[in-house]
């Protein structure tokens, strides 16, 4: 099905045709020409039978004895195909909010997700003819599109550097829009904007899960900061030897380092001690 032009002419020269046969059908009355006011009046009706009114952002699809005539998409009052059946679509944008769908990420923790979809109408023969209820239908497909990018990411991973669904928020929606535009180009429908609004584990498993999150930020901070320590460490020592200011064996050099790291690293302020020599010096 591909959406066409349906006939149509000026509403307001429709109107004014109608009301000339309506005052002949009333003068041939007058003047006893029955057979003429009779076929006149005829003519009204089914010239009226023709007006439509059409609202901004809305398409009008035409039907006669079950044939698609063409769409109309054109605002305000028209003259149409008589005795048509005619179907209003809006074409404008519109929101659908998705369920909390219970899913499994790619690593089968089971997690919540849903959507908050954009979309309107571009072709409304196809809306019409193509899907039933298209509507339904756009609420269905996207529940569906979801739960399949949903299973293609983890919800979250500190150890890989790796698409999740928690940390890269644009990459899903994204795809989540082209997985969604393909499903819904049959009914006519162009996808504006798909993008997640709930995101969480499911209950059953949030709190193992948090302390699991907990525990890997943990061990990543702490390598990001042994990682900084070592290096500020190896600067310190370098600069030290290169500007003379002490000559360290490899004892010293070795309890320097140690110092140095925990110092870095501790968790605390340190508590230096100071070494004032032996009593019996």
């Amino acid at each position: 099905m591909k959406e066409k032009n349906a006939w149509v002419m000026n509403g307001y020269l429709g109107i004014l045709v109608i009301a000339g046969l309506i005052a002949g059908t009333v003068f041939s009355f007058v003047e006893e020409q029955f057979i003429l006011g009779g076929i006149l009046i005829v003519l009204a009706i089914v010239l009226g039978s023709g007006i439509t009114m059409i609202q901004p952002n809305q398409s009008v699809v035409v039907i006669f004895l079950g044939r698609y005539m063409g769409t109309i998409r054109r605002e305000g009052i028209v003259l149409t195909i008589p005795f048509t059946v005619r179907k209003t679509i809006s074409l404008r944008v519109r929101n659908f909010n998705s369920n909390r769908l219970k899913v499994n990420d790619v690593n089968g923790n089971p997690i919540e997700i849903a959507a908050v979809i954009v979309f309107k109408v571009i072709d409304a023969a196809k809306a019409v003819f193509d899907v039933d209820r298209y509507e339904q239908f756009v609420e269905i497909q996207s529940e569906t599109a979801i739960r399949a990018v949903a299973t293609k990411y983890p919800y979250d991973n500190f150890e890989v550097d790796e698409l999740t669904l928690r940390g890269n928020a644009e990459e899903v929606s994204s795809e989540l829009t082209e997985e969604l535009q393909d499903r819904l180009r049959v009914a006519g429908v162009e996808v504006i904007e798909a993008r997640l609004t709930h995101l969480a584990y499911s209950t059953e498993i949030a709190q193992a899960m948090l302390q699991r999150q907990q525990a890997s930020a943990i061990i990543s901070a702490r390598k990001q900061i042994v990682d900084g320590a070592v290096g500020m460490v190896q600067d310190a020592i370098e600069r030290l030897e290169k500007e003379g200011i002490v000559d360290l064996d490899d004892e010293r050099r070795v309890a320097m380092i140690n110092n140095l790291l925990v110092s870095i690293v501790s968790d605390h302020g340190t508590q230096p001690v100071i070494n004032t020599g032996s009593l019996y010096q």
